[in-house]
């Protein structure tokens, strides 16, 4: 009989991961210099890392968090990443994963519809939901050039690059929307896809959307902003969204995912899946999309969903919306600050007049506030993503950095 080795079973170490979870030790110890020959074991293992991986880490959580499109993840996708490094399920295989593959299939069934979706799949990021899109615009939308705003997210480019697609750029206004003259002014786009984007990474606003449909081909790259369809109160922002031929979200953005999860959705499912599946002696069905071996990301978000249903959601993203006109609205009390506008989709962009942007963000906490670069000139900006932000907190910290 085999001899059972205990690291590939469940023991009471995970009682120890769990307490160092909850409370970390703070002092760290060296790390060796080189691979031992010899391990120290799991639990040791354990205490060795945590100082460095808890005690060297951002909190999104934190109350005075409110830097980037990185939200703080529920407790329960916690719980949920735990069992899905206990199994290891492959994707790629419906043998080796059959409920996460049923998993994936609900979660699409539950949210594509709301994004105007057919459905889809679930990626690693929205880099690759991006590339997976723009290529079933080539194989399937017949397209032979891509287009978006010089706002557009560099993933845009990269993608444009790995297709082999020549890739043009459209200046945007002053708040780095796309200019609908400027795309006029290209003339004939019936070879084309236009790129759009909900929620620019700078200002997070929102690409007239008005001009879904006057290429062969529009994407939307709704990594930050899409989940705001899921509000009765924001959705009107996404309007007309419905009409693109492909959608692109960020699950681990304002769905509160885990890194690195994405949904990539198509409103003619089954031509874009032609387009973008490939076969293999070795496969028991069709390998769709870029990724080959992946992960059961979709457990965490079904059991996100179950627990906190539309509502739940709706509630959180709506709360940090909140939270971001609050802070714009006491950055307009201030005389010595200077509002770029109010914000469109949780992220406020100002800056002070009376010392320089980096000055004021070198007086801020570590992690309360990220900068930005709007028209050559460099702002602050916040991006509400974390709702146990205290705002009381933050407005107050503004107030005492500036001179």
């Amino acid at each position: 009989m085999t001899k059972q080795d205990k690291s590939f079973q469940a023991d009471a170490g995970l009682g120890k991961a769990l307490d160092l979870l909850r409370q970390p030790t703070a002092q760290q110890q060296p790390l060796p210099k080189s691979l031992t020959a010899q391990g120290i074991g799991e639990e040791a293992a354990l205490s060795l890392l945590a100082p460095y991986v808890f005690g060297e880490a951002s909190y999104l959580d934190s109350p005075t968090a409110l830097a980037h499109m990185d939200p703080p993840t529920p407790w329960i996708t916690w719980a949920t990443s735990l069992w899905n490094a206990r199994l290891n399920q492959n994707l790629l295989h419906p043998a080796t994963a059959p409920f996460a593959r049923q998993a994936e299939e609900i979660v699409m069934a539950w949210l594509a519809p709301w994004f105007g979706m057919q459905g889809g799949h679930m990626c690693s990021g929205s880099t690759l939901a991006n590339l997976t899109a723009l290529w079933a615009a080539r194989d399937a939308g017949k397209v032979d050039q891509i287009i978006a705003s010089t706002s557009a997210h560099i993933s845009i480019a990269k993608a444009a690059n790995i297709l082999g697609l020549p890739y043009k750029q459209v200046a945007t206004n002053a708040m780095g929307q796309i200019d609908p003259a400027k795309v006029s002014e290209l003339g004939d786009l019936s070879n084309a896809c236009l790129v759009l984007t909900a929620g620019t990474t700078a200002t997070g606003v929102i690409d007239n959307l008005a001009l879904v449909g006057k290429a062969k081909w529009t994407h939307i790259d709704a990594a930050w902003a899409g989940p705001l369809c899921l509000s009765e109160k924001y959705a009107g922002l996404l309007a007309g969204m419905e009409l693109a031929d492909s959608v692109a979200v960020s699950a681990h953005k304002w769905l509160f995912q885990p890194k690195d999860s994405a949904l990539v959705m198509f409103r003619q499912l089954e031509l874009a899946n032609l387009a973008i599946s490939f076969g293999g002696g070795y496969l028991a069905a069709p390998n769709i999309g870029v990724q080959g071996s992946r992960g059961a990301a979709a457990i965490s978000l079904l059991a996100t969903l179950l627990a906190w249903g539309k509502g739940g959601l709706a509630q959180r993203i709506e709360q940090t919306m909140s939270m971001s006109h609050t802070l714009a609205e006491a950055l307009q009390q201030e005389t010595d600050v200077i509002l770029l506008a109010m914000p469109t989709t949780g992220v406020t962009v100002f800056r002070p007049t009376n010392i320089s942007t980096e000055q004021l963000y070198q007086r801020l906490p570590a992690g309360m506030l990220s900068t930005c670069i709007v028209e050559g000139e460099d702002w602050l900006r916040s991006v509400a993503a974390n709702p146990m932000a205290d705002m009381d907190k933050i407005i107050d910290a503004i107030r005492k950095a500036l001179p």
